[in-house]
This record gives structure tokens, C-alpha cells and sequence, in this order.
């Protein structure tokens, strides 16, 4: 049996759907979801059917944060996709990460559950005061201690945080990085994390904890990204600079805390300092084959031309 947290969101809606390719390696599927009706027609569609029935889903609503939900959703599992969704009204960044951690390690010592593969982040050994970035890699510490067989996924910057910038893109000509225009920023898709994440959930020969990066092929600049953009669009595009204060600015105008706010300000400057998703990091084609121009072309273009 596989749990899949965070069924509606970017990765796990993509994890599911790759599961749902393959019933008859999963052994079974259950999902933690705080709205049941936010799962796609085709996984409603599987969970509507006879228990009998190939490829069915199970339901447990809730958030995997709740000690109870979690315990429920695992029982009689083996295999466990655990991603940490963000949550910006949160008090504390390192507080949010272990309210969802702590209640894993009885999970693991007394549910049965043998691997688990998290998503987490580049920047183990080098991301100091790095807010979520440090809060992940701590979490993935956490969870390894407790001897249960694991595997981080470690990506740079995510292609989809350009999409909460669509209108900018299509109103304005304009999107925003705090990082220097002609300073090299590692990408990744969704679906290079959701793919690798699929594959290792329905492979049972891996044992022990291991980062597993998954870096993109380019070797872009925001100023090379801007350029694509304007190709993929055939409109002119470019990317303003944005500073760590106006970053936690923009944070709290749409909701954070001052916790999240401030550590989502930490986190940009820790890159631009320590360079953890910068040139020095090399690509990983083998988990994360999809180039930036792929993507906007396949994702950001329909998402702005509208």
C-alpha cells in the first residue's frame, strides 16, 4: 500500500496520477486530503469504485499534520510520498516543519511504514539561516534518524514558482527574481519530481537515506530565462530585480506572517550568498530531463495566454 500526501497539490496531484498508471505495482493507494472534492474526476472516479475493483483509492480526509489522520492513513502501509506543504499564516517556519515531522517518527516506529520518499530541497552542508530551505533539510535529518529507509528529493528552484507571475508576464512584459540578472539560477519541473518520486515509490530494492538532486539541463540566468520566455511567447519579456525586502514585503501584502515573511527573505538572501542553486551545482539529466524552454512551452505559455 502507498500513502500519498498533498493529492491536489503540484507534486502530489502528478505522483498520484502516475501511480494511478501502474495499480497493479502499488499494492493498493490511500490519500490524506483536507477537501475530498478537490481530487481530480479521475481519482474521484477511482474512489467511487467497489473495493474489489482494480486501481481504487482510498480516502482519509484530514491534514497528514494531525497525529490521528496520519496513524489512520498508514495503517497497513508500506511506502509513504511525504511533502511539507507550505503554509504562510504559520507562526514559525521551523515550527510549521516539525508540527508535520514529530507526528511521522510514531508513524514510522509503529505503523509499519518501510520507505519514505520527501520532497525537499538542495543546500544540505552549505544553506545557514536559509528559512524553509533550512527548515526542510532539518526535517529530512529528523526523519532519516529514525532508521527508516528514505530518500530526499532535492530540487533547485521550482519553473512553476513563475506561474504566480502569469499576469505580470502577460499584463506587463515583466517578472521578478531577487537574484542578479546575469547570475546562473538551477531549475526543475514538477513533473521531473513527481516522475522520479513514482518511480521510486513502486521500486522495493532501495535501502538506507539518500539525497537524491534533480537539477535541470540549462545553465540559465534570469536574463537567459527572460530571453526564452520572450521566444516561447513571441512577446517581449524581461525580469526586474527584486530585493529581500521586497520579497518578505510582497509576502506579508498577500497573507504571510512576519514569521514566513521573514523567512522567505532569509531564504533569498542565503541563496544569493551561498550560491546552493547557483552554477556550481551540476545538472542531473538522468531525474530531471526537462529543459526551461520545454516548460514554457508545454506549461507557462497556456497558463499566460489565457
Amino acid at each position: 500500500m502507498i500513502v500519498v500526501t498533498t493529492p491536489t497539490g503540484q507534486i502530489g496531484r502528478q505522483v498520484l496520477d502516475s501511480l494511478l498508471d501502474a495499480p497493479d505495482e502499488t499494492g493498493g493507494i490511500r490519500v490524506m486530503v483536507r477537501d475530498p472534492a478537490r481530487l481530480s474526476a479521475r481519482v474521484r472516479e477511482r474512489v467511487e469504485r467497489g473495493d474489489a475493483e482494480r486501481g481504487r483509492v482510498e480516502v482519509v480526509q484530514g491534514s497528514h499534520a494531525d497525529p490521528a489522520v496520519l496513524k489512520e492513513a498508514c495503517a497497513g502501509a508500506d511506502r509513504l510520498f511525504w511533502l511539507v506543504p507550505p503554509i504562510p499564516s504559520a507562526d514559525s517556519v521551523e515550527g510549521h516543519f516539525r508540527d508535520f515531522t514529530e507526528p511521522l517518527h510514531e508513524v514510522i516506529g509503529s505503523q509499519g511504514v518501510e520507505r519514505i520518499v520527501g520532497v525537499s530541497t538542495l543546500g544540505r552542508g552549505v544553506a545557514r539561516n536559509a528559512g524553509p530551505v533550512s527548515a526542510s533539510l532539518a526535517a529530512d535529518e529528523a526523519i532519516a534518524a529514525t532508521g527508516v529507509h528514505y530518500r530526499a528529493l532535492c530540487p533547485p528552484f521550482l519553473m512553476e514558482n513563475l506561474l504566480g507571475q502569469a499576469a505580470s508576464i502577460r499584463d506587463t512584459g515583466v517578472f521578478f527574481l531577487a537574484l542578479g540578472e546575469d547570475r546562473v539560477l538551477r531549475t526543475c519541473a514538477t513533473r521531473d519530481i513527481a516522475g522520479t518520486a513514482a518511480r521510486l515509490l513502486l521500486d522495493g530494492s532501495w535501502t538506507g537515506y539518500e539525497d537524491v538532486p534533480l537539477v535541470g539541463p540549462d545553465d540559465l540566468s534570469p536574463a537567459g530565462m527572460a530571453r526564452i520566455i520572450s521566444e516561447v511567447l513571441d512577446r517581449p519579456v524581461r525580469v526586474q530585480r527584486t530585493s529581500s525586502a521586497d520579497y518578505r514585503a510582497t509576502a506579508l501584502r498577500f497573507g504571510a506572517s512576519e514569521a514566513w515573511a521573514r523567512g522567505l527573505a532569509d531564504m533569498v538572501e542565503a541563496q544569493n550568498d551561498l550560491g546552493f542553486y547557483g552554477a556550481d551545482v551540476p545538472s542531473t539529466p538522468e531525474t530531471a530531463p526537462t529543459g526551461f524552454r520545454r516548460w514554457c512551452e508545454d506549461v507557462l505559455r497556456p497558463a499566460v495566454l489565457v
